[in-house]
């Protein structure tokens, strides 16, 4: 969030925390959620870059469009084993794993 934009709803008497505050999150918790989002953001990238519809994901995956559309919207239902499968089949490497773990998140403007 911008600066002048935070201090604007400061003094209008709002409260700015993050995620991890609002939902009570512990530690653990917020990284649990933090490594799907970002998971999540690799299965999209991955499947766009390689032209490839989410039908046909899915088709190789042995799901559906709307379960790719799912992992790719980072729905809380979609288990991290999904999208790391999801990875392997789009021809992710470990290493590729690891790097879209550490790779962080674009921060809300």
């Amino acid at each position: 969030m911008k600066h002048t934009k935070r201090v604007r709803l400061e003094a209008h008497g709002w409260r700015v925390g993050s995620a991890q505050e609002f939902l009570d999150l512990s530690a653990e918790e917020a990284a649990l959620v933090e490594t799907k989002l970002r998971l999540s953001r690799a299965v999209r990238e991955r499947r766009a870059t390689l032209s490839q519809s989410q039908a046909a994901l899915a088709k190789r995956l042995k799901s559906s469009q709307s379960r790719v559309a799912k992992m790719e919207a980072a729905d809380p239902t979609v288990s991290v084993d999904l999208l790391l499968k999801a990875l392997f089949a789009l021809g992710a490497t470990p290493r590729d794993v690891a790097t879209a773990i550490r790779t962080p998140l674009p921060s809300a403007a």
